[in-house]
């Protein structure tokens, strides 16, 4: 039968017409009558009428991003058969109608990928810098293995989250990828950025939300702390302030940076597991080590 995939679609509520026209991008995939079973999830709201073809499920409350995507992935596993999950925001679209067939053909043709990045484009086609995975001016339009992925559209093979664990739910926002991302590479697995991969999507501005700069700063000296072999958890953080600072937020944002930095070095976020010395070498071979 080959490769079966599984989407998960988390939602506030508050992009009922986006959400609509997502789920019709889905269904119109090439090979959609083989199976690609669909998880709606609302994070702590009643959801709309939603397709016959579509599974939904009302969360109690907000479990944040990750702890949605860890809730769609249990749904998944309890409806069985799923081979590879596909995570799509709810303001997203697929504009091109084979996306799916090239998911199950990369997983096919390469059993040590672990997982892969759509490419994020707007109404236009643009690509924005910070939705490319790899450091430098890099082009949006090349494919290639990185060392992270992006959150608004990916698939990961489920056997990965088997091996490897799910998302992080205390991070609840930011860098829940990053996190997965480098416990994957030190298994072993592979992750590829892929530019034939579309997620159309609106042009935001990440620093919009409230929670942005507190949260971002927390999950960085998390994930620094629960892997990073200990030399490099300073350097990584080091070069975080310096970055941060280079970018000169606006003062309300940088009080919160700080705020929600001294909150990840005061609080435990367990469990640690460093990564090996043989995966730092590999980030640094795929361009980005990481220490920065």
């Amino acid at each position: 039968m080959g490769v079966t995939l599984g989407v998960v679609v988390l939602t506030m509520g508050n992009r009922p017409a986006e959400l609509v026209a997502l789920l019709e991008s889905v269904r119109a995939q090439e090979g959609s009558e083989s199976g690609a079973r669909t998880v709606v999830l609302g994070q702590g709201i009643e959801l709309p009428e939603l397709p016959g073809w579509v599974d939904a499920v009302e969360l109690p409350e907000n479990l944040g991003i990750p702890g949605g995507r860890n809730a769609g992935v249990e749904r998944l596993r309890e409806l069985g058969g799923t081979d590879v999950l596909v995570v799509l925001d709810d303001d997203g679209l697929l504009p091109r109608t084979d996306t799916f067939r090239l998911i199950r053909e990369a997983f096919e043709q390469d059993p040590k990928l672990g997982i892969a990045s759509f490419r994020i484009a707007d109404e236009t086609g643009f690509t924005q810098r910070r939705h490319v995975p790899r450091l430098g001016k890099s082009d949006p339009m090349q494919s290639g293995p990185v060392t992270t992925f992006l959150g608004g559209g990916h698939a990961i093979r489920m056997s990965v989250i088997d091996q490897v664990g799910l998302f992080p739910a205390e991070f609840f926002y930011a860098h829940e990828e990053t996190d997965f991302a480098w416990r994957a590479l030190d298994a072993g697995w592979g992750i590829d950025y892929r530019a034939d991969l579309v997620l159309q999507h609106p042009r935001t501005d990440p620093a919009r939300h409230a929670a942005y700069y507190r949260m971002t700063a927390r999950n960085r000296v998390w994930l620094a702390k629960r892997h990073l072999p200990a030399p490099l958890v300073p350097v990584y953080l080091a070069s975080w302030i310096g970055y941060t600072l280079l970018r000169r937020p606006p003062l309300a944002g940088l009080k919160a940076w700080w705020g929600g930095f001294f909150e990840g070095v005061r609080v435990a976020c367990p469990p640690r597991r460093p990564m090996r010395w043989s995966t730092v070498r590999r980030m640094a071979q795929l361009g980005r080590p990481p220490i920065f």
